[in-house]
């Protein structure tokens, strides 16, 4: 097949969708991997090691200088891989991280409390736990571990929106809050109080929010330059996580979040 008829094939995809979106997305990947291993080449390079037209090439290298993931040395230059791919990078590494120094601070938390001790990072307009130890008084079996929880009604989720950027936290209290128990606030106003309390305090509690007879408290987790990128806590039931005794758990959190934040690189 030439050339001139594989482009005209590749718009034809394209107008088409479904597998010529596929085969859209696989080349520009597959035009971040030789960048990766040629460190820089130009668009008779990158089409000759695609396969296709040189348009077509420049087309998909056009894409991904719009979003950030190449850069050209000059106008007409060669690409190399871009600022985006770093940051994209960056924050797959930072979750990798937190996984891994995490482990012995989960566990130990576990163990001084006695209680289920988690690591939680945000993923989009959640919570997700990414890391979970038991204690010895934990003698439930539910896993918390991969679950998405909602972040106005958990502990960990509320140190993660309070610690967002304004404009991404006030869009996310403003929406509906879904109700889960009697106990679970879904008013912008009183969750914007707590999360107030969260930041002065450096921690947050929840008494039965996400679901009847469980309580939980969190703290803030940072990166090397005052971030942060997670959240660390305890959840249990009520009857022995009472609510007065939840500040005193919050301070075992919180100093469990400082040895983690450490770990991270943060000198605080």
């Amino acid at each position: 097949m030439s050339k001139t008829s594989d482009t005209a094939d590749d718009r034809s995809e394209e107008r088409r969708g479904g597998a010529g979106s596929v085969q859209s997305v696989d080349r520009a990947v597959s035009v971040l991997e030789i960048l990766a291993k040629l460190g820089e080449a130009g668009v008779t390079e990158i089409s000759e090691e695609l396969g296709v037209h040189k348009s077509t090439a420049f087309r998909i290298l056009g894409v991904l200088e719009n979003r950030g993931l190449v850069e050209q040395e000059r106008e007409r230059g060669k690409y190399y891989l871009g600022a985006g791919v770093l940051r994209l990078a960056g924050a797959a590494a930072i979750r990798l991280d937190i996984s891994q120094e995490g482990q012995p601070v989960c566990r130990a938390l576990a163990e001084d409390t006695g209680e289920t001790a988690n690591i939680a990072v945000l993923d989009g307009d959640a919570a997700v736990n990414i890391m979970q130890a038991r204690g010895s008084a934990a003698v439930t079996a539910y896993n918390w571990l991969g679950r998405r929880t909602p972040l106005h009604a958990t502990a960990s989720g509320k140190v993660l929106l309070a610690y967002l950027p304004a404009p991404r936290r006030d869009t996310l209290v403003t929406r509906k809050l879904p109700r889960f128990t009697e106990h679970t606030l879904t008013t912008a106003g009183g969750l914007r109080e707590q999360l107030t309390a969260a930041l002065e305090d450096g921690f947050a509690c929840t008494s039965e929010e996400l679901e009847i007879g469980l309580n939980a408290v969190a703290a803030p987790v940072r990166a090397h330059d005052g971030a942060v990128i997670g959240a660390i806590g305890v959840s249990g039931p009520a009857y022995r996580m009472e609510r007065q005794l939840l500040p005193e758990l919050a301070e075992r959190a919180a100093k469990a979040a400082a040895d983690l934040s450490r770990r991270m690189g943060y000198p605080g």
